[in-house]
């Protein structure tokens, strides 16, 4: 075997992707590294082996037989699932003589292969084999001068290979330092090498590995990958699941506590309509649950195994809302996504759509929901064709979609459609007899989420809880004991009137605690440490033992404030 055959042959063991080659009577001439572990197949030399018999799913064969390449094709091959490329070989005369595979694992991490095995086969195959993969490609010589780039290193970097060729592998860098040159220099691989390429400095990330052939240092083949993209699709990745989130419910009818008589007939009303596909318009202030409630119906009706979506109606313009539920054709608008996209509702299809804050839904978008909710078809942006779909819709608001609809902001027809079972869920304010338990639940929540062993909140912080009027709700609530959690020394057990965030406990005691102008912070810190000693120190009508251990201080602490104070 030639030096430059085994030269290919390194190259293409250092690829990611899996590469299998047959001739014309569809028998495997080479198999590398790659394929193999791919396939979670026994690293050895295939050759003469039948590719049908050997490949699962393989269509080699046919391609040989056709002639006809097979670009782009998602297989399962056993444990894996793989998409690949098959192109068939053709001599001179345009007669088939062979077919190759190039694929690669989509469902798991791309390495390098660290050791490379022989390839029997002739240089034209070879280099049809590189320039077919869709990482950008370099090899450089034992001097770390270009040898080889292939049509995806051109149109990663914008540098043809006239331009590169023969000149040092620097050539092509804008910021950062050669990777060709590193490997010709310590004689390792080198992965996850970060630089910027081309005129518009790309972010690439690059693995390169030497080339030993015969015991010789050759050169070093690298495979480039384009971070600039990655990042890019990242981010929008990142601000798309602020907003739209495809989810599996996670709460049941168990997580939610409530023993006052509205919430359990809101629960109620929820396991009895949960048995339905009718539609559900949830109701109630920010922070009462809704979202809990939707996850609970889900989980408990037939689409329990089915997609469950939530989409927030506010966080979306109108028009990127309205593609979003409906989905859109290929060139239905600037900026459309090659191939087009479904929409929310399709991804619903058979489960459950939750529609969080739907009063702010535009009135445009609201008229074509309402057109879906009447049909049950949806038409993405730019087509004509409509679909008919399965999909149980549950809405929530905290808004007055009646007074809307008097102001012409909400379509009475659409008002009408979602409104077929009300659930409303009522305040904290009223039903304090709530507040205990699900003070005792977020105790249980945050001990996992903290890892602590919070086991209690005193009477006094208790009462100091039930005379405030969570405007925020329940989620207010969880921040509150989340804050005097954290305020806690890990060994403590017990929620104590010392641990709740200071400026909260005023609004127990405003008539009674004030804090004069002008004062220094250390001496505003000592008036209001004063002022909290004796309003407690009153209110348990002068015992000095409950007081202090009402503050959370032990008893020789208090006589100590008390004569530092001068409190009788």
């Amino acid at each position: 075997m030639s030096s430059k055959c085994k030269y290919y042959k390194r190259i293409l063991d250092s690829m990611l992707e899996g590469v299998i080659m047959v001739d014309k009577h569809a028998k495997i001439v080479f198999m590398n590294r790659a394929a193999c572990r791919i396939l979670h197949m026994p690293v050895k030399d295939y050759a003469g082996y039948d590719v049908v018999s050997t490949v699962k799913n393989t269509r080699l064969h046919v391609v040989v037989k056709t002639g006809i390449s097979e670009l782009d094709r998602i297989q399962d091959a056993g444990k894996t699932r793989i998409v690949t490329s098959r192109i068939p070989l053709k001599d001179e005369n345009g007669n088939v003589v062979g077919a190759v595979a190039v694929f690669r694992d989509i469902t798991e991490v791309e390495h390098m292969a660290e050791e490379v095995t022989d390839l029997k086969n002739v240089r034209f195959m070879l280099e049809t084999i590189i320039q077919s993969t869709d990482d950008a490609i370099s090899v450089a010589d034992e001097n770390g001068k270009v040898k080889m780039v292939n049509k995806a290193y051109t149109k990663l970097t914008g540098f043809s290979s006239d331009e590169v060729l023969g000149k040092t592998a620097d050539v092509d860098i804008a910021e950062g330092e050669s990777v060709h040159m590193k490997v010709a220099k310590y004689k390792k691989p080198i992965f996850g090498h970060r630089i910027k390429v081309g005129p518009l400095k790309k972010e690439v990330i690059i693995d390169a590995t030497p080339l030993v052939i015969d015991g010789k240092f050759s050169g070093s083949v690298a495979v480039i990958h384009d971070v600039s993209k990655i990042i890019s699709l990242s981010k929008e990745l990142e601000e798309a699941n602020r907003t739209i989130r495809q989810l599996k419910a996670r709460y049941t009818f168990d997580d939610i506590i409530g023993v006052s008589r509205t919430m359990q007939v809101a629960i109620l009303q929820a396991k009895k309509v949960a048995k339905t596909r009718a539609t559900v318009l949830l109701r109630g202030e920010s922070g009462t649950g809704k979202e809990l409630f939707a996850h609970a119906i889900h989980n408990a009706s037939n689409r329990a195994n089915h997609p469950f979506v939530s989409v927030n109606c506010a966080a979306l313009p109108e028009g990127i809302l309205e593609s979003e539920l409906f989905g859109y054709e290929e060139g239905a608008f600037t900026g459309a996504k090659k191939g087009g996209k479904r929409g929310l509702l399709e991804e619903a299809n058979g489960g459950t759509l939750f529609l969080d804050e739907i009063g702010k839904m535009e009135v445009k978008v609201q008229s074509r929901f309402l057109r879906f909710l009447q049909e049950m078809e949806v038409t993405r942006l730019g087509s004509t064709k409509s679909k008919q779909l399965d999909v149980r819709i549950i809405a929530a608001t905290n808004l007055d979609l009646e007074e809307m609809i008097k102001d012409g902001k909400f379509i009475p027809d659409l008002y009408y459609r979602l409104n077929v079972v009300p659930i409303v869920i009522t305040p904290l304010r009223e039903r304090m007899e709530d507040l205990e338990p699900l003070v005792k639940h977020i105790i249980r929540k945050l001990n996992q989420e903290y890892g602590r062993a919070v086991k209690e909140i005193s009477n006094e912080v208790l009462e100091i809880l039930k005379s405030l009027p969570w405007y925020g709700n329940v989620r207010e609530l969880e921040n509150f004991i989340a804050r005097a959690m954290i305020n806690m020394e890990m060994d403590e057990k017990i929620i104590k009137i010392i641990h709740l965030p200071a400026f909260e406990v005023p609004r127990k005691r405003s008539t009674s605690i004030h804090v004069p102008s002008g004062m220094t912070l250390k001496m505003a810190l000592n008036n209001f440490e004063k002022q909290l000693i004796q309003t407690t120190l009153k209110s348990y009508g002068g015992n000095r033992t409950k007081t202090a251990e009402a503050l959370g201080i032990s008893l020789r602490t208090l006589f100590y404030k008390l004569n530092q104070y001068k409190i009788k």
